[in-house]
């Protein structure tokens, strides 16, 4: 039984990544507005209705594994030690985050086919802001509720807002200027220290004076 589900996972994952790369082809082809779904399904050689299956909408393709770096970081919240501070804690879910991405959606590609299309094409802006806003509404939550004692909703929002601006603004330009996939990782560990660490991003401010 266990075996068998472990089958179905694994063919899961398999057509999900024949669709992403499918439609990533596609994309770069013919561009992501005049790609149709039943294209990108034919092209991984399934029916429209599994395209559906594993993405409500075409631009959830170009989402990528959000909801699994959203998952890795809520865990590593979750995962709160005795004695530890509010920016150590915050540090381990951001890091969750980005080596979700360096494992998965810089390599393949994906990440940066979304900034270019968020660039350009106002229906996936707007599906990476309504991604962006739930990823930041549920760890600040998370952050709140680990230790509401030391951090209140307001002050949460104000941690993780910096935390996931940084890194945002960060993968754009590193990406938009040809970094590779460990460059980008580079930039954004320093970026996660600039947001975290005030005595290094003062250091930096005056060092830039």
């Amino acid at each position: 039984m266990v075996e068998t589900k472990g089958r179905r996972e694994r063919k899961k994952l398999q057509t999900r990544q024949s669709l992403t790369d499918a439609a990533m082809r596609l994309f770069e082809q013919k561009g992501f507005d005049r790609t149709m779904v039943i294209e990108i399904a034919e092209a991984a050689d399934v029916s429209e209705r599994t395209f559906y299956l594993h993405f409500p909408t075409k631009e959830d393709v170009v989402i990528g594994t959000a909801q699994e770096r959203l998952d890795e970081g809520l865990r590593a919240i979750a995962e709160w030690r005795p004695g530890e501070s509010v920016a150590e804690a915050l540090e381990r879910a951001a890091q969750a985050i980005v080596e979700n991405t360096w494992r998965s959606d810089l390599p393949s590609g994906l990440a940066a086919l979304r900034v270019k299309l968020l660039a350009s094409t106002p229906s996936v802006q707007a599906r990476l802001v309504h991604q962006m806003l739930r990823t930041q509404g549920e760890l600040v939550e998370a952050l709140h509720r680990a230790v509401p004692e030391l951090v209140s909703r307001t002050e949460a929002a104000a941690l993780v807002g910096a935390v996931l601006g940084a890194l945002n603004a960060t993968a754009i330009v590193s990406m938009e200027q040809g970094d590779g996939p460990d460059q980008v990782r580079t930039a954004l560990r320093r970026a996660i220290d600039l947001a975290l660490r005030p005595q290094h991003m003062l250091a930096l401010l005056r060092h830039a004076g």
